[in-house]
């Protein structure tokens, strides 16, 4: 192990479990608006059932000590923490294997994949192909703390990641990502592309996504699927990317709210957790369960990173410019929920496999661990 690497553990301070509960018990409520549940945003007195949950019954110690249970190092590269758990699998074909949360996901979202990838022998599948998995919390998010400066693109953290695999050893290693991991690791990809085999993405958009109008006749040619892609994406970018705006923008005012009112901290996330899984579910903890949910909202909490989690937005808005081709093997796992669509996925990535999943949605490694086990597992197998 790099002796710059240090060993950490979750130890969240008593008086911060307690602190928390007060303000939770304090909360002034709004009135509840007009109109049909869910339309306007979280109904309050959904919220409230949620958070008399969080403050009263949802156990913060044993919630973190199931992150507490897998090996976890802080490294500081290009002058920033990051966190990361590191978990070796007992196989020596084992695969080194990135995997990279999004907004609003956390270390949190992967608890349920670490045990099949690392021991498929252990979980029913003997011949599955093993990883060694490295879990980083992206630069600004949990328990890699706060940035420390401006400039923290996807590029920027997807350079200062192949450096955590370089000082691990890995010389050759797989990245899978989802939503902003998704956008990473493509960048990791073109960063690093002599050691990189490929990289696998769930809840992918940037590059992935048609940009700009789509006429008529493109369209026309477009496969049933794809057409109800093309539709979510525009109801998506009309009534549900009003966060994705505030965040691009002003994430420093967001901040002050989301950092001083749990309940504001709870509403911001878990509205994305309603509107981003299957939509047959009525409830987000139908989708994941409320424990594993409040468990990633407790580290957006805990740490205090609701600010510097969304500048991760401002940095990439003010910084965009349009990928260069990668010829990286790219694996997709379109879930029920997701956007992305091969024909405009071609244009900057080498896709050379690709699921359409009919049920889940941007969470696959909490609602549908199985499904995206198993797509992974195909993916690296195939190279």
């Amino acid at each position: 192990m790099d002796s710059e690497l240090q060993e950490f553990r979750i130890d969240i301070d008593p008086a911060a479990v307690a602190d928390l509960r007060r303000r939770l018990v304090a909360t002034r409520w709004p009135e509840p608006l007009p109109g049909r549940p869910w339309d306007r945003g979280v109904p309050v007195a959904y919220l409230k059932e949620l958070a008399g949950h969080w403050a009263d019954r949802f156990d913060v110690r044993a919630a973190m000590d199931e992150i507490n249970a897998h090996p976890q190092f802080l490294a500081t590269i290009d002058g920033q923490r990051i966190h990361f758990l590191h978990v070796r699998s007992s196989r020596p074909d084992a695969t080194p294997l990135l995997l990279l949360h999004g907004w609003p996901g956390s270390v949190a979202e992967f608890l349920d994949v670490i045990g099949p990838l690392t021991d498929p022998a252990g979980h029913g599948a003997p011949d599955a192909p093993a990883f060694h998995l490295v879990v980083p919390s992206l630069p600004g998010f949990g328990f890699s703390g706060p940035v420390t400066e401006p400039g923290w693109t996807s590029a920027r953290t997807a350079a200062a990641l192949a450096v955590l695999m370089e000082r691990l050893g890995y010389r050759r290693y797989g990245v899978q990502g989802g939503d902003m991991g998704a956008g990473i690791a493509p960048e990791i990809a073109r960063a690093d592309a002599d050691h990189v085999i490929g990289i696998h993405v769930n809840a992918a958009t940037m590059g992935f996504i048609p940009w700009g109008d789509i006429s008529d006749e493109e369209r026309a040619g477009l496969t049933d699927v794809e057409q109800e892609r093309v539709d979510r994406l525009g109801h998506y970018m009309a009534e549900m990317a009003g966060y994705m705006q505030l965040q691009s923008t002003r994430p420093e005012t967001l901040g002050f709210g989301l950092t001083d009112s749990p309940a504001g901290q709870l509403a911001w996330i878990v509205e994305k957790f309603r509107e981003w899984t299957d939509e047959r579910h009525e409830l987000p903890e139908d989708a994941v369960g409320r424990d594993r949910l409040l468990l990633d909202v407790s580290v957006y909490w805990f740490t205090g990173t609701a600010a510097s989690s969304a500048n991760a937005y401002y940095e990439d808005a003010h910084a965009w410019s349009a990928p260069s081709r990668s010829e990286i093997p790219v694996g997709v796992a379109a879930f029920g929920q997701d956007v992305a669509i091969r024909r405009w996925s071609e244009g900057t990535n080498n896709i050379v496999h690709w699921t359409d999943v009919p049920t889940g949605g941007h969470f696959a490694a909490m609602e549908t661990p199985g499904l995206l086990v198993a797509d992974v597992r195909t993916f690296f197998a195939g190279l």
